[in-house]
């Protein structure tokens, strides 16, 4: 795959975190906007996350029917369209129901890039380009929140979705240009009357369950950290809100580092058993982070250093379980591809909603939540790659 593609991939795959942590600095010029507090104004993310869930799902199907291009150009479109509705929005509810609609268009990069990525790849390329594709997607949490405070202080929080809606529209015309179709002519092109045994079928995999359940657990623990972060390092500790993104961005480093690292191991280990193991360099470092938290301790660093490790260990669990998740998926990749996801942020978005409801004014409910996934993310992981020996094993007998 040339670099070219991957870096239009890359772009559609930011679709996501870039519409979240862009407009996080805009919430207190919103709520003022529309006379509102911050706590409505969180609504647009909550119906952002409920489009990327459903949008997903959709897509899926669709992009096994059609092939990969027009359900992208489509979506792509719609994420256009309704930036600039987001821009413009009178109120509140104008600005929930569009944001909805964003995420109802940006999915499609996420899901389509997946299985365009899985048409050309086997297991372990799949996993590099995954990797690859983490420094592209990896630099909208450390840019985003920085630019999207500068854009806000000079121009108001209009400017971040205008911003969104030239990025989308740039994204939109390097697909139709430089983005051929994918899919396979040979191929049978999936029915959509069939989407919904299609997933069926892909529940029922315990293999594809698995995987699937280890990489978004453990993203749903970098969630649990992007709710409570704001809290803990602005309020708690009193870290200046304008220093708060290189901290946040310091993280994100540590996260392309390690996706960049894992590209270059699976040149001699496959993603199973890179993953097997990360995920144990996951749980020691949520396990650790709650016990700091317990503590109270009265300086931010000791927080830091497990929180580092515990965001930087998703940059080899992320692409190694969405690279084992695809594997062998064929005709079905779209919809793979779209269960995989709305997996990923239906847990995500529960544990941000865990995060705020245990709130207790310190940082024990955000490391708890982040320990029970990687206490999950291991038990996903083990039991998955226990079913693939056992697997193995009566296939070898046969």
């Amino acid at each position: 795959m040339n670099f070219r593609t991957i870096l239009i991939l890359g772009a559609l795959s930011a679709f996501g975190p870039l519409a979240i942590d862009f407009y996080l600095p805009a919430f207190p010029a919103m709520a003022l906007a529309f006379g509102t507090d911050e706590k409505h104004v969180q609504m647009t993310l909550a119906a952002y996350f409920l489009g990327l869930s459903i949008g997903q799902l959709a897509y899926g199907p669709v992009a096994d029917r059609f092939g990969r291009r027009i359900p992208l150009l489509v979506g792509v479109g719609l994420f256009t369209l309704a930036s600039l509705a987001c821009a413009y929005a009178p109120n509140l509810e104008w600005l929930i129901a569009a944001r909805f609609v964003q995420a109802l268009g940006g999915c499609a990069g996420m899901v389509i890039s997946r299985a365009v990525v899985s048409d050309k790849c086997d297991a372990v390329g799949s996993a590099k380009v995954f990797s690859q594709l983490m420094l592209v997607m990896g630099l909208a949490p450390i840019l985003a929140p920085l630019l999207g405070g500068l854009l806000v202080n000079t121009a108001g929080w209009q400017s971040i979705f205008l911003a969104l809606t030239g990025f989308s529209a740039l994204a939109g015309l390097a697909v139709a240009t430089g983005l051929p179709e994918s899919l396979p002519a040979h191929i049978a092109r999936q029915p959509l009357s069939g989407a919904l045994r299609q997933y069926g079928r892909l529940l029922a995999d315990p293999v594809f369950l698995g995987h699937a359940l280890t990489g978004g657990i453990a993203i749903a623990g970098m969630f649990a950290y992007i709710a409570g972060s704001p809290f803990i390092i602005i309020k708690l500790y009193g870290v200046p809100a304008e220093h708060f993104g290189w901290l946040f961005g310091t993280n994100a480093a540590g996260f392309i580092l390690v996706a960049q690292v894992n590209a270059r191991l699976l040149a001699k280990r496959g993603p199973a058993f890179l993953l097997a193991r990360a995920v144990w360099v996951y749980l020691a470092a949520a396990l650790t982070l709650l016990a700091v938290s317990a503590l109270h301790p009265a300086h931010l660093w000791p927080l830091l250093i497990p929180l580092f490790i515990c965001i930087a260990s998703l940059g080899c669990i992320s692409p190694n379980a969405a690279a084992c998740a695809m594997s062998g998926q064929g005709a079905r990749a779209g919809s793979a591809s779209a269960l995989l996801g709305c997996l990923q942020f239906s847990v995500a978005a529960g544990a941000s909603a865990l995060v705020g409801v245990l709130h207790d004014g310190s940082a024990v409910p955000m490391a708890m939540v982040i320990s029970l996934c990687g206490i999950f993310v291991v038990s996903a992981a083990m039991l998955t790659r226990r079913i693939q020996n056992t697997r193995a094993i009566a296939q070898a007998q046969v």
